[in-house]
Order: C-alpha cells, then structure tokens, then sequence
C-alpha cells in the first residue's frame, strides 16, 4: 500500500491518507453487512463463518487500495485537512480575514491544476509544489494575524501618542533640575522611553511594510493562479514551469522572514492580556 503513495509524501500526511482509505464509510457498510451475513448467512453456520469474511476482507481491501492510488481525492483530502487548520474567525478584522480566503482559494486552483495529467510533465512532483504552497499560505495567515492583532493594539496606538510627549516633559523637568541625583534619574527615565519610542517606530515601519507585503503577496498568488491556467507541455522547455517555482520560493522565504522579523519585537496579545512589544 505504501508504494501507492507519493515517495516524498511526509509522514503524517501518509498516515492521514492511509486512515482515510481504511475508514471510509463504504468499508463501513462492508464490515456491518459481512457481521450480519456471517451471522445470519443462507450457507449454514460454518460457511457462512469462512465465505462472507473472507469476501469482506477482499472487499475492505479493494477499497483501501482503490482510494490509495486515487492520488486526486488523497491531494483534495490533505488540501481539506490542511486549511481547516487555520481558525479564521480568529482574525477578527474583515478585510484581512477577506485577504486570507483569497489566498486559501488560489491555493485550490493552482494545487487542482498542477495535478491535471497534462501538467505532470512540468512539474514533476505535484507535492513538491503542495509542500511550497501551504508554506506559502500559512505565511500569510501568520502575517495577516501580526497584522490584525497589531491593529487592533489599542494600547500600543495610545503610548505612540502619548510617550513623545511625556520624553517632551522629561526633558523640560531635566533642563530645570539642578539636583544631580534627580538629574540622573531623569536621564535614564528618558533613555528608557526613548528605547521605549524607537521600538514602537521600529515596529510601526515593520507592520507597515507587513501590510504592503500581504498585499503584493495575494497579487503574486493571482498572478501564479493566472500562468498556471497558461501552462500546457508545450511550455515545458520554456522553462516557464521553472520561473513559477522559484517565484513561489522567493515568496515564501520573504513572508518567512517578514514574519521571523516582526516575532523578534511583537507578540501577538492573548485575551489573557499576553503578548505585545517587546523593548530590549
């Protein structure tokens, strides 16, 4: 049974398939009727004990191998299986939430197309690409989510109003102080607001570029979905099949290390009151 699937398929994604061929409702139904006929068969006590499960067993393993080497519905049931991860109403803004449906639905296509029979010739490993595709999109909703909690970051908002102004003060008061132990008191208040100010710019730029990001990210994925609906084998020495793969390379290792960058400074804030700027 393992030969029917994929070589580079990875372990947990086999053992997922595998579960799915064995418990499929039609071998269900074969189970419950075999029980029933061995019991209450018309060949007497102890054929009916040695026909019907042995038919069974035959039946239950027809249809494990059959859904075994259905390598579509096996690529449908992992692509199921691996959006259903993503908790959107987590994202609670609509628009960003809108923004990962999309990317989830271009991941549908382009998956569906890159497993057409005639594409096999340009892509080779159809799995490799599924591999680069849930990198690529769990990125994105990784993104989306920094971006949504950083938004909705009510805290954050207030202290980049309200700490220029408050260092404004420190600095007025230390100007006016002419006791040198207050002095430097005042100095390392201001110096720690400072730090304070420069993170939160910091990460304000980050978020900002985050949100380009996420953007020009869902229209590289439409722009894959489009070339890929173009490819046909005629395209394969072209090298135009070659070019799709390392754009969605070069994509993934950007979000990648997008993201890495921005859970250096922001943790994203739990409603346990968890999470948010990180200030060295």
């Amino acid at each position: 049974m393992k030969s029917l699937l994929p070589s580079k398929l990875p372990d947990k994604a086999r053992s997922l398939v595998v579960q799915y061929a064995l418990f499929r409702w039609e071998n269900a139904v074969i189970l419950g009727g075999t029980i029933l006929l061995s019991a209450f068969g018309p060949f007497g006590q102890l054929l009916n004990a040695i026909v019907w499960p042995i038919l069974g067993l035959l039946g239950i393993g027809a249809v494990t191998l059959s859904s075994l080497a259905n390598s579509k519905a096996n690529a449908e049931l992992l692509l199921k299986i691996f959006q259903a991860q993503f908790d959107l109403p987590q994202i609670r803004l609509a628009e960003l939430r809108q923004e990962v449906q999309r990317a989830l639905e271009y991941q549908r296509r382009i998956e569906a197309q890159v497993r057409q029979p005639h594409a096999s010739a340009l892509w080779g490993r159809p799995e490799d690409t599924a591999n680069q595709m849930e990198d690529w999109i769990t990125n994105v909703y990784r993104l989306a989510l920094r971006i949504d909690a950083y938004r909705r970051d009510s805290l954050l908002k207030q202290e980049l109003e309200s700490v220029p102004k408050e260092m404004e003060s420190l600095k007025t008061r230390r100007a006016r102080e002419t006791n040198p132990v207050f002095q430097d008191e005042l100095d390392r208040v201001i110096e720690s607001r400072q730090r304070q100010l420069q993170a939160m710019q910091a990460l304000d730029t980050r978020m900002k570029q985050a949100e380009f990001q996420l953007e020009q990210s869902l229209a590289a994925l439409a722009t894959v979905d489009s070339q890929v609906q173009l490819i046909d084998t005629h395209d394969a020495d072209g090298g135009r099949s070659e070019r799709l793969r390392s754009d969605i390379n070069e994509q993934v290792s950007r979000l990648n290390d997008l993201v890495t960058s921005i859970n250096e400074v922001y943790e994203v804030p739990t409603p346990s009151g968890g999470g948010g700027l990180k200030v060295a």
